[in-house]
């Protein structure tokens, strides 16, 4: 069946054949993992409708924005600074893909033991499934590990690419260099809009995007009630969701959700028993539409409570400071406030052990599962010191490496439901 959208599609160059099939499978299994949810809140049918047409009218919004003279500027990672995006009047995107399709146009050219989320991006572009990749005017790309920084010099031969050096460690000397950083991208943002970063710009910049972090830090700690009153699940969703829409709508519709949610934990309301077991997620991003480990993980008998990861806390743990009076004062206060991301690309990375182990204390879990894509070794690797201190605090931990295919749903299950059993 055409869509009113294909003739947009058309000009974005996408493949709208298998364009269709992709938007056809994705829309039964959200079906079958988010609308056969029962007891969800009202305020999630503006999630609903925002995935129902994520690549419909948002699109459709970005190619307006841009017959206006605006940019968009995709990224890959949490540590692109989207203030320094918005206050050159631009519009930033989240490019993160976390499903299959197109794999078999990325194994062309990168090597098979990549994990998925890189070949999953490269693939949407050398597939022509993905219109917010073709709508970009750039895409801002990090060193947070080798396959991207290897994926991005490949990538750049079809898109137009910027690349951050992200530093590896968290010394005076590596701050600086992130200062550098942060500066070169705003010159290098600067060019390509043609717009100027004032001080008044910015500091409106650094508010916008503290208050969609106020709100989604605002959530998390409503989901921690008990009874829970949203299913992790939803709550992914509403993370996976702020990547991709507008900033202030986003915030508006969120409060409107936590306000609802308030009602919820003041009634005692919970989405599952009080006695159902409290989980906590750990690890790498999921992108969408990667929603197959908390849809196992809550059709076992447990809840998630929380997400240690780059759709999660990571993204919002931390504000930038609003007192900034200069320009420099403000570009100080990100690059600090954009250091404290923990990262598993920074050694030494205490404060992520820091951090895991003080959410499931304040979450009060009964166990956390730490998730890896196959072949992300920095996570991989770190899972066995994850392991180390959730244990001498008392909290046990599940440890899963898989990637964006269906073929371990049963293998997983198997042993998520053991681990719910065992911490029940």
């Amino acid at each position: 069946m055409a869509s009113s959208y294909d003739e947009m599609w058309e000009k974005l160059n996408l493949d709208l054949g298998a364009h269709g099939g992709l938007l056809e499978v994705l829309g039964k299994f959200y079906g079958d993992i988010y609308l056969s949810q029962a007891g969800r809140l009202r305020g999630m049918e503006y999630l609903d409708f925002v995935l129902s047409e994520v690549h419909g009218l948002r699109i459709r919004e970005l190619q307006e924005a841009r017959a206006a003279g605006r940019k968009v500027i995709g990224t890959f990672c949490v540590f692109v600074p989207e203030e320094i995006v918005l206050a050159a009047d631009a519009v930033q995107v989240g490019l993160c893909a976390g499903a299959e399709a197109g794999k078999d146009a990325a194994e062309k050219i990168l090597p098979r033991n990549t994990c998925a989320l890189i070949k999953s991006f490269v693939g949407f572009k050398l597939s022509r499934l993905c219109p917010y990749i073709e709508s970009c005017d750039l895409v801002v790309g990090e060193t947070t590990c080798d396959g991207k920084k290897k994926a991005y010099e490949i990538f750049s031969d079809y898109a137009p690419v910027y690349v951050m050096e992200v530093p590896q460690m968290k010394q005076a000397c590596d701050r600086d260099l992130w200062r550098a950083e942060v500066l070169r991208l705003k010159g290098r943002i600067e060019e390509v809009t043609g717009r100027t970063v004032t001080p008044d710009k910015l500091r409106e910049a650094i508010r916008v995007v503290n208050e969609r972090r106020k709100v989604l830090q605002r959530l998390n700690r409503l989901r921690a009630a008990s009874p829970v009153p949203i299913s992790g699940r939803d709550v992914l969703l509403v993370n996976q969701v702020s990547f991709y829409d507008d900033p202030v709508r986003f915030t508006a519709s969120i409060s409107n959700l936590c306000d609802e949610l308030e009602e919820r934990v003041r009634s005692g309301e919970g989405i599952v028993p009080k006695d159902v077991p409290r989980l906590m997620l750990s690890g790498c991003p999921m992108a969408v539409p990667n929603w197959k480990l908390p849809y196992i993980i809550e059709s076992s008998g447990a809840v998630i409570v929380g997400e240690e990861s780059c759709i999660g806390t990571r993204s919002t743990r931390d504000l930038v400071a609003e007192d900034g009076e200069t320009l420099d004062e403000m570009i100080d206060a990100i690059v600090n406030r954009y250091m404290r991301i923990d990262c598993a690309c920074f050694t030494p990375n205490r404060e992520r052990l820091d951090n895991i182990v003080a959410m499931a204390e304040d979450l009060k879990v009964k166990g956390v599962v730490h998730y890896g894509l196959t072949f992300c070794q920095p996570y991989a690797m770190e899972a066995f010191k994850v392991e180390k201190a959730l244990k001498k605090v008392g909290v046990p931990m599940l440890s899963i490496e898989t990637d964006y295919s269906m073929e371990d749903v049963e293998q997983l299950k198997t042993r998520v439901e053991a681990f719910v059993e065992m911490i029940r």
